[in-house]
């Protein structure tokens, strides 16, 4: 992707991706340049008046109708990042950090912040310069925005704080945090010296909340069409049948994503001779749920992928601080800032990923279970009893279906009141956001796990064949991992198929063969 420029009309998800993950530069565009100068204008006549205006003349949160002389105002801007640059624990991922750092910029380069185009520029260059602030993991409430993590990076504007290591480095870097002041000189970026209201309109938003959403919604898709191709594999080496997928079936009940979904089984499992060699003679009448009703589940993850891509398209589209520069001059307070749709879109999400997680461990379990497993060995082990096969594969698998299951208790019923009060309720956006990266890291390896175990199943099909997309799959799989044989250390192996999972290989493999998963 080329270099972003902040127009002031908002960004789309994929180039948060592209600055957060790969990145690529970004500045501010002149028409963005020319809206934050009207706004910053209104701010400085205003500052100069006695006229009360929150968070230009007066204090913040509960200390509103507290008065600051014209003379303290740049004070107020500064002694507000040094305050809530407060959170603690170990320091967020550089690509949080940088996806943060992007879309504060874009919202600032809407014009309704009254800051000057300085602080978008800055931003942008922290992130062409590959400076990435060091954000403690808790503070934030996710209202008024992320106050604490945002605060963090502009600290390191004003010249005080910690960065991390290069972009791209380890998180937290080997060497350690460095002294922002002494990177920035280093870099050749002078301290801002904020003006009224700049501080406040550096950490009033949504974006360590929105950019964790971008970040897991894309992650979470990738691994829901890895579970598609794992759930068509272990469809096939159950001996199930893809009879309950037709297309007819499924338009019964007309769900775009269970359509989407079953479509995706149906040609994954097409032209398998595995599938065709009990087609007739089958005298079960019906495959357990985990098989059954795959693209029911899996659908419905598909759906709300896209409810929480409506919620952050419309997040990416936003201005989102408090208070809010009107083009006609007027400054005004609003809620603007609150995180509850983000927050339930992430919560949303890590109820999704625990769903999947879970049908894909009672496949797994069935794959190697010799009483559910229609002949194949106890385990898939080479020799049952000296060997134990995958057998604690499913184990590592059920610990992290259980762990989703605690992250997917939903994070905005539990708002906790702050400031005195004046806060009396929170999205807890940052925590729903925070926990959905941990239970999409989860279902990853709960899917890598089905994968080994669905293509290792496969194998002992043979002389029968897979189908071709599922072939294709199970062979990009024994590119980097040997087949079945007698037991070995099996974690590295497991690690591969997750990096394949991660990377997209496993589905590449099977687009190739059949046309891209929808």
């Amino acid at each position: 992707m080329t270099a972003i420029e902040l127009t002031g009309t908002g960004i789309g998800s994929a180039e948060v991706l592209a600055v957060a993950r790969d990145g690529v530069p970004v500045g501010l565009a002149a028409e963005a340049r020319t809206a934050m100068e009207r706004s910053a204008a209104i701010v400085e006549r205003l500052a100069a008046s006695e006229e009360p205006v929150y968070g230009v003349s007066t204090g913040f949160g509960s200390l509103a109708t507290t008065p600051i002389p014209p003379e303290r105002r740049e004070d107020l801007q500064r002694a507000l990042i040094r305050s809530h640059a407060a959170g603690m624990g170990p320091p967020i991922e550089h690509e949080v950090v940088r996806a943060m750092m992007v879309l504060r910029a874009r919202s600032l380069a809407m014009g309704y912040s009254g800051a000057r185009p300085e602080l978008a520029v800055r931003l942008c260059d922290l992130l062409n310069e590959g400076i990435t602030p060091v954000v403690p993991e808790h503070g934030s409430l996710g209202a008024s925005g992320d106050l604490a993590p945002l605060a963090h990076v502009a600290l390191v504007l004003i010249g005080e704080g910690e960065v991390l290591g290069a972009f791209g480095e380890q998180t937290p870097p080997a060497t350690g945090p460095k002294p922002a002041a002494e990177v920035l000189a280093a870099a050749g970026i002078e301290p801002l010296n904020l003006r009224a209201k700049e501080g406040l309109a550096l950490i009033n938003g949504t974006d360590g909340i929105l950019g964790m959403l971008v970040l897991a919604a894309a992650d979470l898709r990738r691994v829901l069409e890895a579970g598609e191709v794992a759930a068509a594999m272990s469809v096939e080496a159950l001996l199930g049948t893809d009879r309950a997928f037709s297309a007819d079936l499924i338009a019964l009940r007309p769900q775009a994503g269970q359509a989407a979904s079953a479509e995706n089984l149906r040609r994954l499992l097409a032209g398998s001779e595995i599938v065709a060699s009990h087609r007739y003679d089958d005298p079960r009448v019906q495959d357990a749920y985990s098989l059954r009703c795959a693209p029911q589940v899996l659908g419905t993850v598909r759906d709300a992928l896209a409810f929480a891509d409506s919620i952050a398209d419309r997040e990416l589209a936003s201005a989102i601080d408090n208070p809010m520069v009107l083009p006609d001059g007027r400054v005004e307070s609003c809620g603007n800032f609150h995180g509850a749709p983000l927050g339930l879109a992430c919560d949303l999400l890590a109820i999704a990923a625990a769903d999947v997680g879970a049908m894909s461990e009672r496949r797994t379990d069935r794959l190697l279970d010799a009483s559910r497993s229609m002949g194949l060995p106890p385990f898939l082990a080479d020799d049952p009893g000296v060997d134990s096969g995958l057998m604690i594969a499913q184990y590592s698998q059920a610990a992290m279906v259980a762990e989703n299951r605690r992250l997917a208790v939903p994070a905005g019923t539990d708002t906790v009141p702050t400031s005195a009060m004046q806060e009396d309720h929170v999205s807890m956006g940052w925590s729903a956001a925070r926990k959905l990266r941990s239970s999409v890291a989860n279902l990853r390896r709960v899917v890598a796990v089905e994968l080994a175990c669905a293509a290792r199943a496969l194998d002992l099909r043979a002389p029968l064949r897979p189908a071709p997309g599922t072939a294709a799959a199970r062979d990009s799989i024994r590119e980097l991992t040997p087949g079945p044989g007698p037991d070995r250390w099996l974690a590295p192996e497991l690690a591969t198929v997750e990096a394949m999972v991660a990377g997209g290989a496993v589905v590449a493999a099977a687009s190739a063969a059949i046309g891209a998963i929808l």
